[in-house]
């Protein structure tokens, strides 16, 4: 019971359903009909969600999440929905060689965002960094890292 469950990697909005009453923190809102989506099922079970909005900082092909000049529209759409709280930002980076600078960028847009005093956002999480390059993540200001491959190991997709 004492178990707090986040929804990370890209949420359908089809499956919001089964997961909206269930998680401590969705990390991965990308767009305005996502974040709708959320709200109503939210809505029917009486819940607030906490969520991180994804910025696609590198702009990578691979990866989902905004654009970093996209993010403050929608921050400020989403935070007039009153069964969401935002919590922060959130990013993935593929190429370890340039994180350092994506992850100052996220950072430089949290504190950015947290300037305007936006009703229903706070940018007290910025979650960026996985096993790799955690260490940089953290020294840039991440305040969560993803470090499932440094404890369980690496995936095997061979089942």
């Amino acid at each position: 019971k004492d178990i707090k469950w986040h929804m990370i990697g890209h949420l359908q909005r089809n499956k919001v359903k089964y997961i909206v009453d269930k998680v401590a923190l969705i990390h991965s809102v990308d767009s305005l009909r996502l974040a709708e989506t959320i709200e109503n099922e939210a809505a029917k079970h009486n819940v607030t969600v906490p969520i991180l909005i994804e910025v696609n900082v590198a702009q990578e092909e691979s990866k989902f999440g905004l654009k970093t000049e996209e993010v403050l529209s929608l921050v400020e759409s989403v935070a007039a929905l009153p069964h969401i709280n935002i919590k922060g930002l959130m990013t993935i980076v593929e190429d370890p060689e340039e994180n350092r600078g994506i992850f100052r960028q996220l950072k430089k847009l949290s504190v950015d965002i947290a300037a305007k005093n936006i009703n229903n956002v706070n940018m007290s999480v910025l979650s960026m960094g996985m096993t790799g390059d955690y260490q940089v993540a953290v020294q840039e200001g991440a305040t969560m890292v993803r470090v499932g491959t440094g404890i369980f190991g690496e995936r095997d997709y061979s089942h």
